[in-house]
């Protein structure tokens, strides 16, 4: 028809609409995934959480000999000139400062293999190393016996070594053997099923009964954002916060899950993280001054952790009398401070009354932790 347009209606709204521009840029497809991400609640971070792991390992096999005679005109006996194989690649754990956690420690890992021994004398090249990263304070063990202990950043341990390259025929050569034909191959790699155990690495440990307000308290004085709620074993698994100091120093401090009694009998959280108590330095134990008789919870800590392991209970200490702000636990501050030797701070992580004396008293602990480590010869942990 004479004046009519070429564009149909139905072409032009198709040409028009938001699915006929192309989305498959990488930018646009990263800003979907982020629209899409949504905040990880504490029992779902509870399946990213691993302290322990059975790894099998297998060091790279060596590379076989290389079996040549070498030739050119003119020279016909140019005698052999195969070239040793290459050295297989090792298996190396490393620590990590980033990693928190063994959920992404596979169950197998083997080296790189080396290359096979060429001609004209040519060496194979080695295989490369396997490294694997774990976070600081990982235990190795092998048949229940430590085998190693990774408590530094960028600490490494070799979990199997790669075997050796064979030997080209050039290697044989002799007075009495002027053209051998002997080459060997490349030898297997170390193999070893080790058993990974994280215990997390931090100065101070809150340690208490579930809903005495340690998560609060960490995310009052850090960072960290562990779950809150009204009910107990909000916290599932261990967080660790950093309290950051004017002069650049940071403690580092683990928020451990509420223990009950018989903890150290396997009962509530059990064991599974009273192990992680071990490695803190100094523990801040937290009580709640609005329950009857708060001084009969620290009695309980302390039993469940003198059970545990022997000592345990007697490291440096200070006890955080929480939720203050109640008209309870005001009545009750005086009483614990008279049943308990230790010094208590009272203070309330949800309104932040006191929280200077903790921080300060808290770097009092650190400095004397870093004087007594000098002091050994030995360099403390930093953050």
């Amino acid at each position: 028809m004479r004046g009519s347009s070429p564009w149909k209606p139905g072409l032009l709204l198709l040409l028009l609409s938001p699915q006929a521009f192309s989305t498959t840029c990488a930018r646009c497809a990263k800003d979907r995934r982020l629209r899409r991400k949504r905040a990880i609640s504490e029992r779902q971070l509870t399946r990213y959480f691993v302290d322990q792991r059975r790894v099998r390992v297998v060091g790279g096999q060596g590379g076989g000999g290389g079996h040549s005679f070498h030739s050119e005109p003119r020279k016909v006996f140019g005698g052999p000139d195969g070239g040793n194989g290459g050295d297989g690649g090792h298996v190396i754990f490393k620590a990590d400062q980033q990693m928190k956690s063994l959920s992404s420690v596979l169950p197998f890992y083997q080296g790189f293999h080396g290359e096979r021994g060429g001609s004209k004398n040519c060496y194979g090249a080695n295989g490369a190393h396997m490294y694997v990263k774990v976070p600081v304070g990982t235990l190795v063990k092998e048949d229940g016996r430590v085998v190693a202990d990774l408590t530094q950043h960028g600490e490494e341990y070799v979990a199997a070594y790669g075997g050796a390259g064979g030997k080209g025929n050039r290697f044989f050569l002799s007075n009495e053997n002027r053209a051998p034909k002997l080459f060997t191959p490349g030898e297997p790699g170390q193999e070893r099923v080790l058993h990974l155990e994280l215990k997390t690495t931090a100065h101070a440990g809150l340690v208490g009964f579930p809903n005495a307000g340690k998560s609060s308290l960490l995310r009052a004085i850090s960072r960290a954002k562990p779950a809150v709620a009204a009910y107990p074993f909000t916290t599932l698994n261990p967080h660790v916060g950093i309290v950051h100091y004017q002069d650049y120093e940071q403690v580092a401090v683990a928020d451990i899950p509420g223990l009950i009694k018989g903890a150290h009998q396997n009962r509530g959280l059990g064991t599974a993280f009273l192990k992680h108590i071990e490695r803190c330095r100094f523990l801040l134990y937290v009580v709640d001054l609005s329950v009857p008789q708060p001084w009969i919870q620290l009695q309980d800590l302390k039993c469940e952790l003198e059970a545990y392991e022997k000592g345990l209970s007697e490291r440096p200490c200070v006890v955080i009398g929480n939720k203050v702000d109640l008209a309870q636990s005001r009545i009750n501050l005086p009483l614990l401070r008279e049943q308990v030797a230790e010094r208590v701070i009272a203070l309330s992580a949800l309104t932040g009354d006191n929280l200077e004396e903790l921080l300060l008293h808290l770097r009092e602990l650190y400095d004397t932790y870093v004087k007594t480590e000098q002091s050994r010869g030995q360099s403390p942990v930093k953050w």
